[in-house]
């Protein structure tokens, strides 16, 4: 494996994370320069993964894409080999090997990506919690171990109410397309409270206002759980939480987006706070 192919592999990574998600590719600027490259293979991953659903026009195929990664992150071939000649895969598995990150955990992150191939519905905020806790909440984790593997144990909390706030902010955002593919991301519990049930979500409207709000003020009470905590993530982490303190201003106002002063902005007074 040359070294150039390794580069190319880790910029194609920076390109797709530009390109998709703004908010953590500025996050990533605020990390130490050698690791960004790192976080970028962990947030492309993300990406490539999301996309599945948008990839297929059935579950089953789908599965073998997510399976494709399972097989990947288990290799023991060499780097080339192992990734297939995909650069994602590529610049993905040398972080993983790098820093030892914990396989079990990519294969419950892929395990619960399964739920976006389906039309199954979110049965309560139980379930829910855990969708987000091996998806979003991981990838928290992942960039924690590779910012500091030592300390990351010490921001587990945190990370989870972190992806749940950020799994809530990507259920709202994403509820048009969800709802022309008759998905259901709110829990059935919260839909209950809200004297509304699957098929009125569905047909969105006025009268799921009333979930909406609720699903918002939910994601709002698990980010306030890090912003009180904000002062005990080590500053050497804040890094992989920077996009979740986003979520605020999405949860008050959908349709709310931060130019990109005021990331940069926001970013780097929570990075001192």
């Amino acid at each position: 494996m040359s070294a150039q192919a390794l580069a190319t592999a880790y910029a194609e990574c920076e390109r797709i994370v530009q390109e998709a998600d703004a908010d953590r590719a500025v996050s990533v600027g605020f990390a130490p320069q050698p690791l960004q490259k790192h976080l970028l293979a962990l947030y492309a991953f993300h990406i490539e993964t999301l996309r599945v659903r948008d990839l297929v026009s059935q579950p089953l195929p789908g599965e073998i894409r997510l399976q494709w990664w399972r097989d990947r992150l288990t290799s023991d071939a060499e780097l080339n080999e192992a990734s297939q000649g995909s650069p994602v895969a590529m610049a993905l598995i040398d972080t993983v090997r790098r820093f030892e990150l914990p396989v079990d955990a990519f294969d419950r992150y892929l395990e619960a990506r399964l739920f976006d191939l389906y039309n199954d519905p979110m049965p309560t905020r139980v379930e829910f919690e855990a969708y987000a806790g091996e998806t979003c909440s991981a990838l928290v984790m992942f960039a924690a171990m590779v910012l500091d593997r030592a300390a990351a144990s010490e921001v587990a909390d945190a990370s989870g109410h972190a992806g749940v706030a950020q799994a809530v902010v990507s259920t709202l955002r994403g509820a048009p397309q969800h709802r022309a593919r008759h998905q259901v991301y709110v829990p059935g519990d919260l839909l209950t409270a809200t004297g509304l049930d699957a098929a009125t979500w569905l047909n969105g409207g006025e009268e799921a206002e009333r979930a909406r709000a609720a699903m918002a003020a939910y994601g709002l009470d698990h980010l306030e759980r890090v912003e009180r905590h904000w002062a005990r993530i080590p500053r050497r982490l804040r890094t992989a939480f920077l996009p979740s303190r986003l979520s605020r201003k999405r949860l008050e106002r959908l349709d709310a987006d931060p130019n990109p002063l005021a990331r940069l902005w926001n970013y780097w007074r929570w990075m001192r706070a």
